[in-house]
């Protein structure tokens, strides 16, 4: 089970969704991740694409994050998503919001709205993450989603490297947890 490592919800245990369709960022890789960006997260703008649990999000707003956006079009990811934010009390908060649909309608929504990241991660299934990160990506660049200093984390296996550039967006380090892999790109 998922669980916030740390901050005002530390500790909660979260639920993932059951079977093999969803694989939960382990705490290992989150606890890294978090280390890495500790100080990009407070105040920021944080959206959560292929959320599964909700757990990435949820962290965020933990460690201060302004607001998290998740994005999930799984039936199952959204009741557990819905129940997850229930569990830190956060249900009516403006400080996350969660939108059942594919990760690139949701782009598209956010994009027209005019809003903008200071933190986009994804973490697709392993095996869609090429097609997946590149239509992330055009959106991204297309609707001027990523904030200027902001960046882009891609989870994905060891077995996929990223491409240097990818529709505007640079490769500025990746770093390696067993088989997983968490990419970063900026502008």
């Amino acid at each position: 089970m998922p669980r916030v490592v740390t901050g005002r919800f530390r500790g909660a245990i979260l639920q993932a969704p059951e079977g093999d369709k969803t694989r939960p960022t382990t705490d290992k890789v989150k606890e890294a991740l978090f280390s890495i960006i500790q100080s990009d997260v407070p105040g920021s703008e944080f959206l959560d694409l292929f959320a599964g649990s909700g757990q990435i999000g949820i962290e965020a707003v933990s460690r201060g994050a302004k607001r998290a956006t998740l994005v999930d079009r799984s039936g199952q990811a959204a009741g557990i998503i819905s129940r997850n934010i229930s569990k830190v009390k956060l249900d009516g908060s403006d400080e996350i919001r969660f939108y059942k649909r594919t990760a690139g309608q949701a782009l598209e929504l956010l994009g027209q709205a005019g809003e903008k990241f200071d933190i986009i991660f994804m973490d697709p299934p392993y095996k869609d993450v090429p097609a997946r990160l590149e239509e992330a990506t055009k959106l991204i660049d297309q609707y001027k989603l990523l904030d200027p200093q902001g960046m882009l984390i891609a989870e994905h296996d060891r077995d996929y490297e990223p491409p240097e550039e990818l529709n505007g967006l640079r490769r500025v380090r990746s770093c390696s947890y067993g088989i997983t892999v968490i990419t970063f790109f900026k502008i």
